[in-house]
């Protein structure tokens, strides 16, 4: 799965015709849907303001918005899909210029639009990444955490102080067994680390 690397804001003119094409990332319907109602008062003089989002692949809708049927949500959410977007909404900006596209056009320019947002706005893979820890020797943690940094199986996140430090590191599940290979063989004794829970990164790609 990707997602936009951030929010981002495209104009393009068509036939004298303006399309404004405005992404966002987005957690859930409700902010998707918030995010195209604060669009449409933005732009309250706009022709149409055409939108789609994919939340998840239950969440996903698109509108017209007064445009003929078909020729500028779904070519929207196309898209997205075609890119295999989460997490985002887009909403296509349009200040008529006197000039009818057609229906094949429209369908060009919506999708255009999008595709132009989102090749320069960038994207980033959503990576599912497991956060692991294991304890050691608070004495000898400095000097533990100068080997840590010399590797690039696992990211470092934090250090808990207490009796001993707890050490907890990034990575993904499948990192697991090398990385406990290869703290074993740089730190000289067995580590087995302890699992604290999963959530979604985003690697720019």
């Amino acid at each position: 799965m990707f997602t936009i690397q951030k929010d981002y804001v495209k104009e393009i003119i068509i036939e004298k015709s303006r399309f404004i094409c405005t992404l966002k990332k987005v957690d859930s319907e409700e902010e998707a849907q918030e995010f195209i109602k604060a669009m449409k008062k933005e732009y309250w003089d706009a022709t149409h303001n055409c939108s789609a989002y994919i939340v998840d692949a239950l969440a996903q809708r698109s509108s017209d918005d007064g445009e003929p049927s078909g020729t500028a949500g779904i070519p929207m959410l196309e898209v997205l899909k075609k890119n295999e977007l989460v997490g985002t909404a887009a909403v296509v900006t349009r200040y008529f210029g006197g000039i009818k596209l057609g229906a094949g056009g429209l369908v060009r320019a919506y999708s255009g639009s999008v595709a132009g947002a989102i090749k320069e706005c960038g994207l980033a893979e959503r990576v599912l990444m497991t956060n692991y820890s294991f304890t050691y020797d608070i004495g000898r943690v400095g000097s533990v955490l100068n080997v840590l940094y010399q590797q690039s199986l696992f990211e470092i996140l934090d250090v808990e102080y207490g009796m001993k430090a707890k050490i907890i590191l990034r990575m993904k599940d499948e990192q697991k067994e090398s990385a406990e290979k290869w703290l074993t063989e740089n730190l000289f004794q067995e580590i087995t680390l302890e699992k604290k829970g999963s959530e979604y990164a985003e690697v720019p790609v």
